[in-house]
């Protein structure tokens, strides 16, 4: 996954032989998750037709702000469509599209688009040697940065006319690693570690049985996707989960065990500069692990139980610099019981999960918090999607970070 992933993209194309590139283009944005729609002014329908970025994108391309076949037809609303955007990019940009958004000129729909964006601007300039190298379209570059409007640079190479130097279009490839470098150099998380756990451990009683909960892992896995989205370098260490997850900027390593998760997490937290432990970890294991099945016998069988090693503690008393977040799934005196883990493991913040909250604990896809900060700060949430439980923790982190 890509931090373009559920980003919604207005690409404007304009009339400049490199439109054709624009189809390459809608196609890489959707392929990496993005939602794409498609403005286009009258004359780009000249050199790459709507319906091959309609096809493309799955979404209606907008050329005019009106439908001059359809009398009935609603006109297009150049700034509901401004407003759905989280980014605007303009590419192919061509010398006569650039100098009319520097001088306000809106004499087309991707103009008026243009005018009424308060998402970011990207543009990517096509067009030959000598209009690129102008001094108006110097200048038009100048103005354009002073509105906050950001250039993909022209590349270097063979353009239209024959000539070969600056002014070539970027290729797609390129123009989205710009995005996404772009982006992520701005989320709050970049250049952030961050070591989560996730979902259940089972512990073996023989080849066949284990001894196991209910917890699913999607928080935890909320938790790694929100980071990764935020800009961090993501290491979930997942128990037994079927959840996937596929992000550029998330590692996962599958454990079974608490041993499994106990060993992955030392070797791991030292990198690390937050660690959110979300995993439901075995308290106890059998003392003994049968090598064959244990047949069914009659009466009763007794298993020997002995405690497994506490990886939230052991993280707490060795955590040098790094911010230590534990959770506490209770069903009784739930506010007094997590304040005692927050304070007897060494923890800077801890999630509290009620079972008697109705919407939160295992297997839901929602979640109801309350968060309890190192100086006894209690924080209640309502019930939410995890999602969105996810994004308040890690506001609280970020705060906490930049604090």
């Amino acid at each position: 996954m890509s931090v373009l992933s559920g980003k919604n993209i207005l690409l404007g194309v304009t009339a400049g032989i490199a439109a054709y590139k624009s189809a390459f283009l809608v196609r890489l944005l959707v392929k990496e998750g993005a939602k794409v729609k498609v403005v286009m002014t009258p004359s780009a329908k000249e050199f790459v037709t709507p319906l091959t970025l309609s096809t493309l994108s799955k979404n209606e391309v907008f050329s005019s702000f009106t439908d001059d076949e359809n009398e009935n037809a609603q006109w297009n609303n150049h700034v509901e469509l401004a407003l759905w955007a989280d980014l605007f990019l303009i590419a192919p940009a061509t010398a006569n599209t650039l100098s009319k958004m520097a001088g306000g000129t809106s004499d087309n729909l991707l103009l008026a688009c243009y005018l009424s964006a308060k998402c970011p601007v990207y543009y990517a300039p096509a067009m030959d040697l000598d209009m690129y190298k102008h001094p108006t379209t110097q200048q038009t570059f100048d103005t354009l940065e002073s509105f906050g409007n950001i250039q993909i640079p022209a590349a270097y190479g063979e353009l239209a006319s024959g000539l070969v130097g600056q002014g070539r279009m970027a290729e797609p490839e390129d123009i989205v690693a710009f995005l996404e470098k772009d982006i992520l150099k701005s989320l709050p998380l970049r250049g952030k570690k961050i070591l989560i756990t996730a979902g259940p451990t089972y512990e073996a009683i023989d080849p066949v049985r284990f001894i196991g909960n209910h917890s699913s892992g999607k928080m935890g896995y909320a938790l790694a996707e929100a980071s990764a989205n935020l800009g961090a370098e993501v290491l979930l260490i997942s128990g037994p989960s079927n959840l996937q997850i596929l992000h550029n900027y998330v590692e996962v390593i599958r454990v079974t065990s608490a041993k499994e998760m106990y060993d992955a997490a030392h070797t791991r937290f030292g990198d690390c500069d937050v660690a959110i432990l979300s995993a439901a970890v075995a308290d106890y294991r059998p003392k003994q692990v049968a090598d064959q099945k244990i047949k069914k016998k009659e009466g009763s069988l007794t298993l020997q139980l002995e405690k497994t090693d506490d990886i939230l503690a052991s993280l707490g008393e060795i955590k040098q610099e790094q911010l230590l977040v534990g959770f506490a799934l209770e069903t009784e005196n739930e506010l007094e019981n997590a304040k005692t883990k927050l304070k007897k493991k060494n923890l800077d913040l801890i999630v509290l999960n009620s079972l008697n909250d109705k919407g939160a604990g295992f297997k839901t896809d929602t979640n109801k918090i309350t968060l309890i900060t190192k100086d006894n700060k209690v924080i209640p949430f309502s019930v939410k999607p995890k999602t969105e439980v996810a994004n308040d923790i890690l506001k609280h982190i970020i705060q906490q970070l930049h604090a």
